[in-house]
């Protein structure tokens, strides 16, 4: 890396701050731990290697439908976005990738692998774009893309699906996520069972170019952008497409696609049982895809998705390894410090996951005790493990306290300065 953003000194000066606490922290910890049989250096180690995507899109200022009110120092371009993305790496040490988004990120694969690098930045899943229409495209998706009556509309769909693959793999990506908004909003305006074929066959050409070493991911929401039906609705239509597509074909579970209090979790285990869980887009939400900080609303329920995936992990599934990407996009907040934020409580999350006394947990649901076999779940959650978070960071040569280096450094100040400010502002989330 020699192209760091934040200069050494400043998080050195702020980890010299911390460092005395965390060391008294981490050993009262592993104290604690010792007397139940865990082992602290080996569940850092663990949570040292377990890393999360960062969205491009989301180092930018989100909204909603109805306005967008931009921030300070917004990225103009993905070079801007990959500045952005470095610095969540340099602090936290969790995000080494960046998912990209075409054609938001369209740019020459060299010129970008070169910035990469410099950030030490890799690349994870690539991003298609048929919700939205491109200002040179010449069919419009308003009415579906990939399911679109019109053959001729299909085909630009699809093609530019197979162009995010031919980007990927220049930049040694290993996954393409589509999702799509088609739909409906009355009922009669779409034939569900032809509509479903035509995306099916749409797919079916697109799993077809992919490299030996990709996987594609299907994404479901229930609704958004069309209200009364959208194509892949649930799990199981995901399921569905996944099976009939082929074995490197699997399903991403967005955290936000789902109706209030859904089983997440369960759809989590469902998925693994049938080897089709492809991977996350981490975010939290309240009453829809509300696209906020992962944990910011129902931390215990990002814990029980993890426990599955250790559950999964501790059992040795075959061929289990899902993708890690953050999915959201605000503006009420700092981007970089929510991304930061949602990398920090996904680590968090997983570090409960590892210290759950899984014999115990087997043993209680054998014996059919409700209670102990939840006080199990409940009383790994409730252990702070925030001391082996920042030891995870600080070992890797990030920061104790990454807001804490990040507001210190003045970053936010400093590329206000040079990004010219967006006047005004928009409808749509970007």
């Amino acid at each position: 890396m020699t192209d760091m953003k934040i200069g050494a000194d400043v998080i050195a000066a702020d980890n010299d701050k911390r460092a005395a606490g965390l060391a008294a922290d981490y050993q009262a910890m592993g104290e604690k731990l010792a007397r139940t049989g865990i082992d602290i250096d080996a569940i850092t180690r663990k949570v040292s290697e377990f890393f999360v995507a960062v969205p491009s899109w989301g180092v930018g200022t989100g909204g909603t439908r109805f306005a967008r009110f931009p921030g300070l120092g917004e990225p103009r371009h993905i070079f801007d976005k990959l500045d952005d993305c470095g610095v969540i790496q340099q602090l936290t040490r969790a995000t080494p990738k960046v998912s990209l988004h075409i054609p938001w990120d369209k740019a020459d694969p060299k010129e970008l692998t070169a910035k990469a690098a410099t950030l030490g930045l890799g690349f994870d899943a690539m991003n298609s774009n048929t919700f939205s229409d491109a200002a040179d495209q010449t069919h419009s998706y308003k009415y579906g893309s990939l399911s679109h009556v019109d053959a001729a509309t299909r085909r630009q769909a699809i093609e530019h699906n197979i162009e995010c693959i031919e980007i990927g793999d220049a930049l040694g990506s290993k996954a393409l996520t589509v999702w799509v908004g088609d739909g409906s909003n009355f009922p009669g305006q779409s034939n569900f069972t032809r509509a479903f074929e035509r995306y099916l066959a749409s797919m079916a050409e697109i799993y077809k170019k992919l490299p030996d070493d990709w996987r594609l991911f299907s994404e479901h929401k229930m609704y958004e952008p069309a209200f009364y039906s959208t194509i892949v609705q649930d799990w199981g239509t995901n399921y569905l497409i996944a099976q009939t597509l082929g074995p490197k074909a699997q399903c991403l579970v967005d955290l936000g696609h789902h109706a209030p209090n859904t089983n997440i979790e369960m759809i989590v285990a469902r998925l693994i049982q049938f080897g089709k869980l492809g991977g996350f887009h981490f975010n939290d939400s309240k009453y829809g895809d509300d696209d906020l900080d992962a944990g910011s609303i129902e931390p215990y329920r990002l814990f029980l998705v993890f426990n599955e995936l250790v559950d999964a992990d501790h059992r040795g599934v075959q061929g289990f390894h899902p993708a890690h990407m953050i999915d959201q996009s605000h503006n009420v907040t700092d981007p970089i410090e929510s991304l930061i934020s949602s990398a920090n409580e996904i680590r968090r999350a997983y570090a409960q996951a590892l210290i759950v006394d899984r014999t115990a947990l087997d043993g209680f649901q054998d014996d059919n005790d409700a209670l102990m076999a939840t006080e199990t779940l409940k009383r790994a959650y409730r252990t702070d493990v925030e001391p082996i978070l920042a030891q995870a960071r600080l070992n890797a040569g990030g920061a104790i306290d990454p807001v804490g280096a990040y507001r210190a450094s003045g970053y936010r100040a400093k590329v206000a300065a040079d990004r010219p400010a967006v006047k005004g502002g928009s409808g749509g989330i970007i």
